[in-house]
């Protein structure tokens, strides 16, 4: 094993060192490791929708070079994930990666990206430490603790003085049971119960059932992208609105291209989050109706955003170091500032994570649709 790995790092010193006398110099080869199948595949689909659309409005060029998009399939599985990321930078001879749908993917392939010094763009994988994990990551997503905070702070505001959470047990659920109890409880609320439930195939019934017992002012969620329709619809079968138990969640809940499918039962819910298709600016109404005009009516959400952003961020760069990759690329986008759909972002040049502002959203009807409508605004520090 130990004669296996020296082999690998030794290969990858001297690949770094030739790659790109190898590449072609009209080219820039971006690798895209997204979930198109298994339980994420909505997820990935987003991602890459949003990463294509990008691409049909800025050209398929920038620094002055092609651009090619090379999409795999991590069918959300860590090891084939870091098995990809080996392919696309040894065979493909990519230049810049991005994606990573969930965090263990990001982390296994971070040693693999840090030794090959590939730069990389992290498109959600939301747990803190992530961006952590390798010097090469930045982020256009969000952090969970981030968007987590802005919820925890505004419920006790708001009435509710004693909550269960209810989060996925894995290391975004973990940050977000943590943020929630620590912000909440500061401002006097009490967490009186804290829920994990297994990521994979998770029957919600047992555990909304507990909560129902338990009888809080409300519970607080969290759960991984898509997972929101299966638990909304097991949160009405066991009636807690109807018993006053109002739902607070990070946005992940009510996301924006499954809102309408949730119907009624979501309405009233409050999130917290870092975009909605619902959000008032005129470079998002078009980035909506431009994503929808290109795939057949389909809302996106806030992966959509953060593709479409990580897409920007690697192409404004290209731009600037006139095609450029590596150390030189890394340097600029870890330094990008400009307006999303989402609103202003930017990205910490220290830490490599963006900055942005958070919003308090009300799930409401609006004409035959469903929107997360944004309400109370938390600017960014």
């Amino acid at each position: 094993m130990k004669n296996k790995y020296l082999l690998m790092v030794i290969f990858l010193f001297v690949f770094s060192a030739s790659r790109f006398c190898y590449a072609d110099d009209g080219v820039v080869k971006v690798g895209l490791i997204l979930s198109m199948t298994g339980p994420f595949a909505s997820t990935g689909k987003q991602l890459e929708q949003g990463a294509r659309l990008f691409l049909s409005q800025h050209g398929l060029t920038a620094g002055g070079k092609r651009i090619e998009l090379i999409v795999k399939d991590d069918g959300g599985q860590p090891e084939q994930a870091r098995l990809l990321a080996q392919e696309l930078i040894i065979k493909e001879k990519v230049e810049v990666l991005g994606g990573f749908t969930l965090t263990p993917i990001a982390l296994a392939t971070a040693p693999f990206i840090t030794q090959s010094k590939t730069p990389s763009v992290v498109f959600v994988a939301a747990a803190a430490g992530v961006i952590n994990a390798s010097p090469y990551f930045v982020r256009t997503s969000f952090s969970l603790p981030h968007v987590t905070s802005g919820i925890a702070d505004w419920a006790p505001r708001n009435g509710i003085k004693k909550v269960v959470s209810l989060v996925s047990d894995y290391g975004p659920g973990i940050d977000a049971e943590t943020t929630f109890k620590q912000v909440f409880e500061q401002e006097g609320g009490k967490v009186t119960d804290q829920i994990r439930v297994p990521i994979k195939n998770p029957d919600f019934g047992p555990f909304v059932q507990k909560v129902r017992d338990e009888k809080p002012d409300a519970v607080f969620v969290f759960l991984p992208a898509g997972a929101g329709i299966q638990f909304m619809k097991q949160y009405a079968e066991r009636g807690l609105a109807q018993l006053g138990i109002k739902l607070i969640a990070t946005g992940d809940v009510t996301e924006d291209d499954i809102v309408n499918d949730l119907g009624g039962s979501a309405i009233g819910a409050i999130t917290s989050h870092h975009y909605s298709a619902a959000h008032p600016s005129k470079l998002n109404q078009k980035f909506v109706e431009s994503f929808k005009k290109m795939f057949d009516g389909k809302r996106p959400n806030y992966m959509a955003v953060a593709a479409y952003d990580g897409m920007k961020v690697i192409c404004d760069g290209l731009d600037i170091t006139k095609g450029m990759t590596g150390e030189v690329l890394l340097g600029v986008m870890k330094n990008m500032s400009f307006e999303s759909p989402r609103g202003n972002v930017s990205i910490n040049p220290k830490t490599r994570d963006i900055a942005q502002d958070t919003y308090i959203r009300r799930v409401e009807k609006k004409g035959a649709e469903y929107y997360n409508v944004e309400f109370e605004t938390i600017k960014n520090k």
